[in-house]
Order: structure tokens, then sequence, then C-alpha cells
């Protein structure tokens, strides 16, 4: 096995041999050539298609299985960017660095507190023109209606690779393609048989699309894979509430759960209904 870099001045190159019992003599002593730059692995995505002659199960096909035919009702744009703010590093999205409360956000919201923790949609769903030359520090907080189908697309106008995972969920990736997205790039979209999956990567100067329906509720996170970013503002999250308070949507906090912040000597919200 063979495992180079990529975007990188010099090549790196690591191998691993796996002998087997039944196997015919040693490892070739010639690694084979990488691919060169990323065109490969952009062509790889492309390739990867759910098989739908299958008679394997697979999503319900009455729910967002057939996700080409919901109507898109969010798009949000997302860009990254690094910038210095006094002095310091800091990793943003759509202009703002995220930073933790001193109460969690779940809790806050929770108790019915989050207007004293945060403010929803500190970003825009499209990104303003200063997204690369101003940062605001702050928690990042985009709020999202229960079960509304969401197309997001991951904007890289950076040199290196971008990586992003969403918590709680599965979307399907429809895109990932050179340049800057605009909406008639949506004509270029798998809107088919693309995998769900919960990470998707952006190359350097480029786009990625997702689809998703927000269907569970609760405070998930939508962060980049680098920890560095992560640690440095790089990662948003992203509030789903619904509006029955029942538990078939949203279990309730645990008895045993640790609270702190300005929520610890708060009494306890009333339970979510079992019935609704």
């Amino acid at each position: 096995m063979v495992a180079s870099t990529r975007f990188t001045k010099k090549v790196l190159t690591g191998k691993g041999i796996m002998r087997y019992e039944n196997g015919n003599g040693p490892a070739s002593p010639e690694l084979p050539e990488a691919p060169v730059g990323w065109a490969w692995s952009l062509n790889q995505f492309r390739s990867f298609r759910w098989n739908l002659t299958a008679s394997a199960a697979r999503p319900n096909p009455q729910g967002s299985y057939h996700y080409g035919k919901i109507n898109i009702t969010r798009t949000m744009k997302i860009v990254n960017s690094a910038i210095k703010v006094d002095g310091k590093l800091r990793y943003a999205i759509n202009g703002v660095s995220h930073v933790d409360p001193e109460t969690p956000l779940k809790l806050a919201e929770y108790y019915g507190v989050a207007d004293k923790v945060f403010k929803y949609d500190t970003i825009q769903d499209d990104p303003p023109a200063t997204v690369e030359d101003k940062v605001t520090l702050a928690p990042n907080v985009v709020n999202q209606t229960f079960r509304n189908f969401v197309e997001i697309i991951f904007e890289n106008h950076e040199k290196s690779i971008q990586s992003w995972n969403l918590d709680g969920y599965s979307f399907f990736a429809v895109a990932i393609e050179p340049g800057r997205w605009a909406p008639e790039k949506r004509k270029n979209y798998n809107l088919l048989d693309g995998v769900s999956r919960h990470t998707i990567q952006v190359f350097p100067k480029s786009w990625a699309a997702i689809m998703l329906t927000f269907d569970n509720a609760g405070m998930w996170n939508v962060r980049s894979e680098q920890s560095e970013r992560r640690y440095l503002g790089q990662q948003f999250y992203v509030s789903v509430l619904s509006p029955a308070r029942s538990l078939r949507d949203e279990y309730n906090l645990p008895d045993n759960a640790l609270v702190c912040g300005i929520v610890k000597d708060l009494p306890k919200p009333p339970p979510y209904s079992a019935g609704a």
C-alpha cells in the first residue's frame, strides 16, 4: 500500500507491506506512480454513486432518498477565510470566527435563555464582500427550520484543501467543481444517485454542494476537519428546534447532566411531551 502527499511542493511517500500466507513472492520493489494534481480525486468523487438497481436495504424511498425532486427552501453559501485579529491568527466562516461561550449553547437554548448567551444567524446565507478582510469573534449559531430541505455550498478561496463534517446528519454530496459557485451551476448537480455521507472535501479554489433535510432536532456542529482551523474558529452550530416539544423529536435533558454557566441555578424546564 502506497500513500503520497498532495498540495505540497515536495511529494512525500509512505508505504506499507502486507504479507499473505498464500502470497506469491515479495512485494514489487517499484512503486506505482501517483496521479498528478487533484483531477483524479475529483473524478473519483464523481464516480461514487448509489446502485439504485440493488435489492439490498436502502433509505426509505418516501423520504429524502429522492432528494433531487424536493424543493429547496434555503440556500447557504459557506466561505472559509483566515485573518489575523489583534496579531493572532483566526479562521472564520462568512466573516465570523466562532468562540465558545461560558454557557454551552444547547443548555442555553434548552433553559430558554439563548438570547442571553448568543444571537442566531450571525452569518448571512450569502457571505459579504468583506468576508476575507473583516472578522467578528462570536458564538456562531445558524437557526434552521425543522424539516426544511436545505442546499449548502462550501466555497474555498484558499490554496489548501478543506474538509467539512456535519454532526447529526447524513447529506447528499451532489457536486464538486473548480471556481466559484453560481445558481446556474445547479445544472451540473447529481440529483439522482449521489451517496449520503457525513464529510465533504473542498479542493483549492473550488466549491462543493450538499443537500439535506434538517429533520433531527438538536444543536449540531458544522466544522472544519482540520483541528487547528476548528479550534481557531472555523466552525458553526445549527439549531434545529421542533415546535412540538415532543419526545418524538428530541429527548429530555438527562437527570444526571452537568449544568454550568448562567443556567447552573435555574429550575429545570418542563419535560417534553410523550403524546405530542
